[in-house]
């Protein structure tokens, strides 16, 4: 097919792999401008720029989609079907209807659960055993379009934020590229969204990376992994930042105060929690590399009875 393909963030780049492994015509990418990038805040492309120019597809980074220009540019392109993958705008009428096969939407949860900006990492803070990708038809709303083809896949203890974007981008393309086939041959009839099971996946914000050990070990652990790789679950003990990266729980409490250390493990430390006791594997003190949790508790800063979070 002729394709435009819209898209930003590395979670786009398998589509865009996929749809050009598959043999399709990739007229053009459109992405978002490039924008400064990193502890020297230098300009840095969108990882689907830097995939798109390896791939020698035109890129053109419009600063508005509303533009009468930009309309005339995807005019002149003809394309069969317009794919967007967490391109980072709304796009008006006018775009959504251009194409004969309209404009088509990789997004990474199981909708109509998550719609929005942050649907990997809430399954995973939410401690959701399944997620999934779905292709939808987009419409004018947010992520309210009928659904083409959906897949499931299974969230483990094991997986981060991090990891389930890679498994779910992956996911995406595969399931983008049999879609189109589908679509192509009449064989997918549009599904419209069940409004009374939608759910909303808000951005992440600075609140949500600080650990309140009132909390059950369980809901911190979730929390610990929703925040891998980036930006981190954090406490404080004796007023230094440390981040969390990995940890496990377990249920029975141990009779110290929630926030309290109970004491070291051969992997790392117990600290209670509102229910239950968590054991810290990995942390980050500020300023330092990640490193094993019992490494850490060698420095002798961690003591039983000492509270974090103080």
């Amino acid at each position: 097919m002729r394709i435009v393909f819209m898209g930003t963030p590395d979670f786009a780049v398998a589509s865009l792999n996929a749809l050009v492994e598959a043999g399709h015509e990739i007229t053009a990418v459109i992405t978002q401008p490039d924008r400064p990038k990193g502890r020297g805040n230098k300009m840095a492309f969108p990882e689907v720029k830097t995939r798109a120019l390896e791939l020698k597809i035109p890129v053109y980074q419009p600063e508005s989609v509303k533009d009468e220009s930009f309309l005339e540019l995807l005019q002149e392109m003809a394309p069969e079907v317009i794919i967007v993958v967490a391109y980072g705008r709304i796009l008006p009428e006018a775009v959504l209807k251009l194409p004969p096969y309209g404009c088509l939407n990789v997004h990474g949860s199981l909708l109509p659960a998550y719609r929005g900006a942050a649907p990997i990492q809430r399954a995973v803070l939410n401690g959701d055993r399944e997620t999934g990708v779905t292709i939808m038809q987009m419409d004018l709303g947010m992520d309210t379009g009928d659904i083409l083809t959906q897949k499931a896949i299974e969230i483990t203890d094991e997986d981060t934020t991090g990891t389930m974007f890679d498994r779910l981008a992956i996911l995406g393309g595969e399931l983008l590229v049999e879609t189109l086939v589908e679509l192509q041959a009449g064989k997918i009839v549009a599904v419209p969204q069940d409004e009374t099971q939608a759910t909303y996946a808000e951005k992440v914000l600075k609140a949500h990376e600080v650990i309140d050990w009132q909390q059950d070990a369980e809901q911190i652990f979730h929390q610990i992994r929703g925040l891998a790789p980036t930006p981190g679950a954090y406490t404080l003990l004796k007023e230094q930042r440390i981040k969390i990266w990995r940890s496990r729980y377990q249920e029975e409490n141990s009779g110290r105060q929630p926030g309290e250390i109970v004491g070291v493990t051969p992997e790392g430390f117990l600290v209670q929690t509102g229910q239950g006791v968590l054991e810290v594997l990995e942390v980050q003190p500020a300023g330092k590399k990640t490193m094993p949790a019992k490494a850490f508790c060698n420095g002798g800063a961690v003591i039983a009875g000492v509270k974090l979070g103080e």
